[in-house]
């Protein structure tokens, strides 16, 4: 069963991100899930890295647990968020170059593969303060810092996957292909 522990954090952390669709955002409820699945996504990488329990299967189901709760969180909050025209704009051009990216690599590698990059790590650790840094900074300072920072990553992850002559999902950064 320990062998397991970073793939059944994961998967909780898939089945959880649900959870989101039926609790009100910025509720107790909403943090108290929101924590959780931040700290599963941790936890299952440190975990597998720590005692050599990585595989391609926990791999897959980090990043389909990623894409969950950002999804699915994005869908949640952006309707009660005051967000500029430009900066939904901008949202829906990450996501098409995210989509590039899995385009990419699966023509390329007949896989569909998030790639766990620094750049992708710094963006999804933005994501995930964003509730936090939001009082500090405002909508807009932290809406354009956390999409350019996706940006920047969702380029690299395209860029690699244009590259690159095998898949790596653990390559760390365009520089260290």
């Amino acid at each position: 069963m320990h062998k397991n522990i970073p793939n059944v954090l994961s998967v909780l952390r898939i089945l959880l991100s649900f959870l989101f669709l039926m609790v009100k955002p910025f509720t107790a409820a909403f943090y108290f899930i929101y924590l959780f699945c931040g700290l599963s996504d941790v936890l299952d990488g440190l975990i597998a890295r720590r005692f050599k329990l990585q595989s391609e299967l926990g791999a897959a189901l980090d990043s389909v647990g990623d894409f969950a709760m950002i999804m699915i969180v994005m869908f949640r909050v952006c309707p009660y968020m005051d967000l500029k025209f430009h900066v939904y704009l901008w949202i829906l051009i990450i996501l098409v170059l995210r989509f590039l990216a899995l385009v990419t690599g699966y023509i390329r590698f007949r896989v569909f593969a998030f790639l766990h990059t620094y750049a992708n790590k710094i963006t999804g650790l933005l994501l995930f303060c964003f509730p936090v840094i939001l009082p500090f900074t405002g909508i807009d300072v932290a809406s354009h810092l956390l999409c350019m920072a996706a940006t920047i990553s969702a380029c690299e992850e395209l860029t690699i996957q244009l590259k690159s002559k095998a898949l790596d999902r653990n390559v760390i950064s365009i520089f260290k292909m």
